[in-house]
């Protein structure tokens, strides 16, 4: 399979800083969206500290801890260690990020959303934390690949609050769980086979405040895959959205 990524990041009309990162390694087929909480208490800081150390655990020497830590759990399957190497990447992170802001007064408090696709032969391997999402299309039809780590999506799954509703309040994004400001993470892990065509899109809430999934998939549909991650980006301005904006489009081909 040869892949081929683009993408855009915006600051938006209100924000002082883009506090979103992202990364692009089509080396080593690892694509990193992060969208940093705390504002002036060093969002941007927590949301690049993420992405550098994403890319450098997965991708650079091995780490000895890492690799005892496989052994100790007997994984065989290459599927299994990879997914456990992205929970293991993503708990690094978040303790860097705890300890510089244990070290800094000024960033005490940041943290950062995190979602993380990492394609490997036939298989893609998607690790999350937080409300940035990933979506696939694949002939024609768009899925969301994540669920978000928040209050409000809590209550869409008990029941008490339908998703239409949840878009309208103030609190949508509150997080259960981030990387960095909660402490220990679990994210959520998934592997599944990619296809010729398909397109995976990662994205902060910038897009996903602003375009809701039947929006998503209109634009994807009458979008061509390098036009995709510039054209998402307009049309959340143009919706209104307030938030850094960042979008991030991996096409896969024969």
């Amino acid at each position: 399979m040869r892949l081929e990524a683009y993408a855009r990041t915006d600051i938006g009309p209100v924000r002082e800083r883009n506090e979103d990162s992202l990364l692009i390694d089509l080396d080593h087929g690892v694509f990193v969206v992060a969208d940093g909480m705390g504002g002036h208490a060093g969002g941007d800081v927590a949301s690049a500290m993420a992405t550098e150390t994403i890319h450098e655990t997965l991708v650079g020497s091995p780490d000895p801890d890492e690799t005892r830590l496989v052994r100790d759990l007997d994984l065989e399957d290459p599927a299994d260690v990879l997914r456990e190497r992205l929970r293991y990447a993503m708990n690094q992170a978040s303790i860097l990020i705890r300890r510089e802001a244990d070290a800094r007064p000024e960033v005490r408090g940041m943290g950062t959303t995190l979602v993380v696709l990492v394609v490997d032969g036939d298989q893609a391997h998607l690790a999350h934390v937080g409300d940035s999402r990933a979506y696939l299309y694949r002939s024609g039809r768009l899925t969301r690949l994540t669920r978000d780590h928040t209050v409000v999506q809590q209550e869409i799954d008990a029941g008490r609050l339908t998703p239409e509703l949840a878009r309208l309040l103030p609190h949508k994004h509150i997080l259960t769980q981030s990387v960095g400001f909660h402490g220990p993470v679990e994210p959520d892990t998934t592997t599944r086979m990619v296809e010729s065509g398909d397109i995976f899109i990662l994205c902060s809430d910038g897009v996903t405040d602003a375009l809701d999934d039947n929006e998503l998939a209109r634009i994807i549909e009458a979008t061509p895959a390098d036009m995709l991650s510039h054209v998402l980006v307009e049309e959340a301005l143009k919706a209104g959205g307030e938030d850094n904006i960042t979008a991030l489009v991996v096409g896969v081909r024969q």
